[in-house]
């Protein structure tokens, strides 16, 4: 009987299998006028055997969008926009404007002398930077210099602003944020700074040199906050890390040489909902794949490959920008035989296993490899 009305069915002992009856439609339609409704006809569908992303896994080239992320500096004015962003839109995503999962992508410019306002907000925030120089992020009174591929926090309920200096060159970064998710919880909150800028009042970059010491942290030094006080985790200091771990360990099958970016006061993930890495691959190396819960969104620091997503092959170089969504097989390469590559990724990990939602399993086939469209 066809009659119009969604009703999962499977025919598998101990799922839904309940056939429509004139009865029972009648009893539907009187449910739904009282806002309710019969579990038995959706439980196959809220309940589905593994994770149904409805994310698709995407790559964002930057040499596609560069000029289109420049040329929104001759459109709008900072005063006017805010802050002049392009951000990723994953078309099965795009209700929530999200690049895969709950997570948030877009590619911030600004110019030299240019400073966006104050403010802060309930969603938990990071920046990439991806080329120029002479920006900055002030965060609650801390100011920090940035340079292609540091890795900066802006965390949730922090004041933060970003500019670039005179003296500076035009600057593009990646923002990525928990809004999707945050706005899905419905807590989100923004505030303009009441003076629309903050006095710096430290020394500048004294979060780094306070707490990016390796193995070592301030005598005395206090810090209650959910989220790591190393606000800026630079580039050469991770990549440094990178190659001595190299030196030591034959890396992951799944990821190569993987670091994650850390709480340096409880080494546990950077905020609450947010965590970072930075992993290498060796030059030649191709990884297996794998896939577990949670949205990963990866950002080219370093070199040329490819991933295999879903059976996928999406090829990229440095900057390019490419999603994984949740519970999706994926495998990296790198496609230089004498230089390493190096991806860094976000991801709501933290949310993972905090919930105690996180899975992981091994492709067992075909050698570790899947098989491509």
């Amino acid at each position: 009987m066809s009659s119009g009305r969604e009703n999962y069915r499977e025919d598998v002992a101990g799922r839904a299998n309940v056939e429509d009856t004139p009865e029972l439609l009648a009893y539907y339609d009187e449910l739904e006028a009282l806002e309710a409704g019969a579990l038995w006809t959706v439980a196959n569908k809220i309940e589905p055997w593994e994770p149904q992303s409805s994310s698709l896994p995407m790559i964002w080239r930057y040499r596609d969008l560069r000029e289109h992320v420049l040329r929104s500096v001759e459109l709008v004015t900072p005063e006017k926009a805010g802050r002049r962003v392009i951000y990723l839109n994953n078309p099965g995503r795009r209700e929530f404007a999200a690049a895969v999962g709950w997570l948030y992508s877009g590619l911030q410019v600004m110019h030299p002398g240019e400073a966006a306002s104050a403010h802060r907000h309930s969603a938990s925030a990071l920046r990439f930077i991806m080329e120029g120089a002479g920006a900055y992020t002030i965060v609650d009174g801390h100011k920090m210099t940035l340079n292609a591929n540091d890795f900066v926090l802006t965390p949730n309920g922090t004041w933060h602003e970003h500019g670039v200096e005179e003296s500076g060159s035009p600057c593009i970064w990646q923002d990525g944020l928990d809004i999707p998710l945050v706005n899905t919880l419905e807590a989100n909150f923004y505030e303009v700074h009441p003076d629309l800028r903050q006095a710096v009042g430290f020394a500048v970059d004294d979060m780094t040199k306070t707490w990016g010491n390796p193995g070592l942290t301030p005598g005395g030094g206090a810090w209650d906050k959910g989220y790591s006080p190393l606000y800026k985790y630079e580039w050469e200091r991770t990549y440094e890390a990178l190659k001595r771990y190299a030196d030591a360990t034959d890396g992951s099958p799944y990821d190569g040489v993987m670091m994650e970016y850390v709480n340096p006061v409880n080494s546990g993930p950077v905020m609450q909902t947010i965590g970072a890495s930075m992993q290498m691959l060796r030059p030649g190396e191709k990884t297996k794949a794998h896939r577990h819960t949670g949205s990963y969104l990866y950002q080219v620091a370093k070199g040329k490959g490819y991933s295999i997503i879903g059976g996928k092959r999406f090829d990229w170089q440095e900057r390019d920008i490419f999603c994984v969504p949740s519970w999706a097989w994926h495998e990296h390469a790198n496609l230089s035989d004498s230089d390493d590559a190096c991806l860094f990724c976000f991801n709501d990990l933290p949310v993972m296993r905090s919930l105690g939602l996180y899975r992981e399993e091994a492709l067992a086939d075909n050698g570790g490899h899947q098989p491509q469209d």
